[in-house]
């Protein structure tokens, strides 16, 4: 049976191709867990495939029917969301 606690993941300072195998590793741990809440707040740089990968482990917990947040997303996260123009699909799992 799932964890009903949230399982808190914090993204590095760098997401990048290099960082995604470790990242996605944790995200899948923790998407056995249950609802998971990702800080991005450390982010300095992020990678288009990193974005997917997030939108990607957003859609594997709403199908598990888990939660699934991107809570402090820091400018640079939120400006290549939006420079990819992601903004509309990242809407619904971005909070603070």
């Amino acid at each position: 049976m799932p964890k009903s606690q949230t399982q808190s993941v914090a993204l590095p300072r760098v997401v990048d191709l290099d960082a995604l195998d470790e990242i996605r590793e944790t995200l899948l741990d923790a998407l056995l867990a249950g609802p998971i809440d990702v800080n991005a707040s450390a982010v300095e740089r992020v990678s288009t495939n990193a974005l997917f990968m997030l939108l990607s482990a957003a859609e594997t917990a709403r199908k598990a029917n888990f939660s699934f947040t991107i809570s402090d997303a820091s400018t640079v996260v939120t400006a290549a969301i939006e420079k990819l123009g992601l903004a509309p699909v990242f809407e619904p799992v971005l909070k603070g």
